[in-house]
């Protein structure tokens, strides 16, 4: 019987939680014959981004990466190991294939990870 408390869950299962939700949400490439858009999409009218907006969403993507960076260099070493773990995660579904962007976005997880401990500062005894 439930006292009506939240459940408490392992953070392993989360994490595999929060994949199985992206790989339900449309993050991750299938071999089924899945609707290349979202439900109801069909209805959004959405132009084709311009050279300009190109360039803005690059250079966000870079500052994004540059502010992980920076917070990964002040993450804790279990941290770090829990990206680590997050890209080696990332798995296709049954009866799919890995998609080589998706092998590209794990590695480049490991990556951001391996750049941030060029900033770290060890402690001083």
């Amino acid at each position: 019987m439930s006292d009506g408390g939240p459940t408490v869950i392992d953070p392993s299962q989360q994490r595999l939680i929060a994949l199985s939700r992206w790989d339900n949400e449309g993050g991750a490439v299938s071999n089924s014959a899945q609707p290349a858009s979202a439900p109801g999409s069909e209805e959004w009218d959405v132009p084709e981004l311009t050279n300009a907006e190109l360039v803005q969403l690059r250079i966000r993507v870079i500052a994004l990466e540059n502010v992980m960076i920076t917070l990964l260099a002040v993450a804790s070493d279990r941290q770090l190991d829990l990206v680590r773990e997050m890209a080696a995660t990332i798995s296709p579904r049954p009866g799919s294939t890995q998609h080589p962007l998706t092998l590209h976005a794990a590695n480049q997880m490991k990556h951001l990870v391996d750049r941030a401990r060029h900033f770290r500062v060890e402690p001083t005894s």
